[in-house]
């Protein structure tokens, strides 16, 4: 299991990546994006194999919080599992934020662990199985009492390729702001060599 703790940010900015690449895999017509739960028609889970569950992530267990994460993850055409990112948190102290730096990514990390153990068989009228970009949402109960529904429901991503185009969009205003700043140090930096130059 391998996963980028860089990519393990809250919200829409763990999306960037994801959101590219999705966009090139769609235009090859290689790899599908679909919901929680929209792989049924071309898949099915491999014989013996049940879906496990993370564990919670030890070095935060004294905390108790309860957390839940959504981690999109790709089955690939041999119905392996990869491709893990965060792709929205949310924790009974903090919401959306992270409590405390590592945590966000202990979470993810514990729910990858999970992911990593799915395996995945193509259903029989299938001919020739391709990957798909998908999503988990997965829950870490900790002392505080809580609905298990609702902790799920402050986690789950009701349209991945929506949240995708968003994150796509994010991820161009912020490229055209970086520009912005950028231009605008050069000119600065530009004007203040100027006047430090004597004219001859």
């Amino acid at each position: 299991m391998k996963t980028n703790p860089r990519r393990h940010i809250p919200g829409l900015l763990a999306l960037a990546l994801l959101a590219c690449g999705a966009a090139h895999a769609q235009e090859d017509n290689k790899v599908r994006v679909t919901n929680e739960g929209g792989i049924r028609d071309e898949w099915t889970l491999a014989d013996g194999v049940k879906l496990s569950a993370p564990g919670y992530p030890g070095s935060f267990a004294p905390r108790g919080d309860n957390v839940c994460v959504a981690m999109g993850y790709r089955i690939n055409p041999d119905g392996t599992t990869g491709e893990y990112t965060m792709l929205k948190g949310w924790s009974s102290s903090g919401g959306d934020k992270e409590p405390e730096e590592g945590f966000w990514a202990a979470y993810s990390q514990a729910a990858a662990g999970a992911l990593s153990q799915w395996r995945f068989k193509p259903r029989p009228e299938v001919g020739t199985p391709r990957a798909v970009d998908t999503v988990a949402t997965m829950t870490f109960m900790g002392k505080q009492p809580q609905d298990a529904a609702d902790l799920r429901s402050r986690c789950q991503v009701a349209d991945i390729i929506a949240l995708l185009e968003q994150a796509r969009r994010e991820r161009a205003d912020r490229s055209d702001i970086n520009r912005h700043q950028i231009d605008r140090a050069y000119r600065q930096q530009t004007r203040s060599e100027m006047i430090r130059t004597p004219r001859q």
